[in-house]
């Protein structure tokens, strides 16, 4: 396939353009202290959500990054922009929605895994300003000018029809601007479930459409109908060839393989499929976990932050690698480090750096 008639250039061309991510910001609700949310008196909040995560990581990497969503205006919707505005990314494309129309701010409760017992996340997200947004009033074209890319996930169609409809405009927004799609399957059965989906179909429609893609061979199983094994590399290699020949238009694969040992010590390798070729890290064994959400929207922003600057597929592997291991040290949704922190990474390092 000649890939200059592929939308989003060569592989290795460098992109200057900010990345425009969209999806649902959330409000994060935790326990302090390991206590079951059923006996918890009290909650950290921190504001969160996929895309939101991918374009706070990004801005304090230095790209560029434009949020869309859709917020209430109200204090919590307030709270939501000013978390992204303080991580550097720009937040003129995150629509207030007028306080007297129906709609709140998504919330999940997060309780973190304590010795024996795992982690467990409580959603209460339904009828979310986001949710109910019409795609019509949305500014997908003013967000879009100039982009190099659009990053969105399989969670927003999963919220229902009306979702679906969000994503399928984002979508059409991003092929008319000629403005390539890097979407992340992020599949979420729970919210799949809620109403009466199809999301082989509706996923399939929005993957056709991506340039790059963020997911596995599990998730390629579900796209394709088919069980691909992820026992060993080549199983993976397998998957990939799979999804490449299934959608024209992809380019690249992203993908992570997990091994828990404890709920405080995971291994973790990254992997890059070309259509060509690819690339598999090493695994990295992280110790002394202190939260693992959005350790998987960390590494699409190492990823992406290489594929932007038009790395290899070894670089965009272990760039992705090394920001999704430090993710499992810090606390919230979020994570916020400068370029010296991501080059500086040594999965082996745990004194002061002076």
């Amino acid at each position: 396939m000649d890939a200059s008639k592929i939308r989003g250039g060569t592989l290795n061309e460098r992109r200057t353009g900010p990345v425009v991510c969209f999806g649902e910001m959330l409000l994060r609700l935790s326990p302090q202290g390991q206590i079951p949310l059923a006996q918890a008196g009290s909650v950290a909040i921190d504001v969160g959500g996929a895309e939101a995560n991918v374009a706070a990581a990004l801005a304090s990497l230095g790209v560029p990054t434009r949020m869309m969503s859709v917020v209430p205006d109200n204090p919590l919707g307030r709270k939501a922009i000013a978390a992204m505005g303080a991580a550097g990314s720009d937040t003129r494309f995150i629509v207030k929605a007028p306080a007297k129309t129906p709609g709140r701010i998504g919330l999940y409760f997060f309780e973190p895994p304590a010795g024996p017992i795992a982690g467990r996340v409580t959603y209460d997200r339904e009828g979310s300003s986001f949710a109910l947004a019409d795609p019509a009033a949305l500014p997908f074209a003013e967000a879009l000018d100039g982009a190099s890319l659009l990053h969105m996930s399989g969670i927003t169609p999963a919220l229902g029809p009306d979702g679906v409809a969000l994503a399928r405009a984002a979508v059409g927004a991003a092929r008319a601007a000629d403005v390539p799609i890097c979407f992340d399957g992020n599949y979420r059965a729970n919210l799949w479930d809620a109403w009466d989906s199809d999301p082989r179909a509706i996923l399939t429609e929005l993957m056709s459409e991506a340039t790059l893609m963020i997911g596995n061979h599990r998730d390629i199983s579900l796209l394709l109908g088919t069980t691909f094994s992820g026992d060993g590399p080549d199983r993976r290699r397998e998957a990939s060839e799979a999804a490449f020949e299934a959608f024209p238009k992809l380019r690249l694969i992203a993908s992570t393989a997990r091994h828990v040992e404890t709920a405080g010590t995971h291994r973790i390798a990254a992997r890059i499929d070309l259509r060509e070729s690819h690339w598999q890290t090493d695994e990295v064994r992280i110790e002394n976990i202190v939260d693992r959400i959005g350790t998987g929207d960390a590494y699409a922003a190492g990823m992406l932050r290489s594929w932007l600057a038009g790395g290899s597929a070894q670089e965009m592997a272990k760039s992705g690698l090394a920001l999704a291991a430090l993710k499992h040290g810090v606390p919230g949704d979020m994570v916020l480090v400068t370029e010296d922190d991501l080059l500086a990474f040594d999965p082996a390092a745990g004194d002061v750096r002076r």
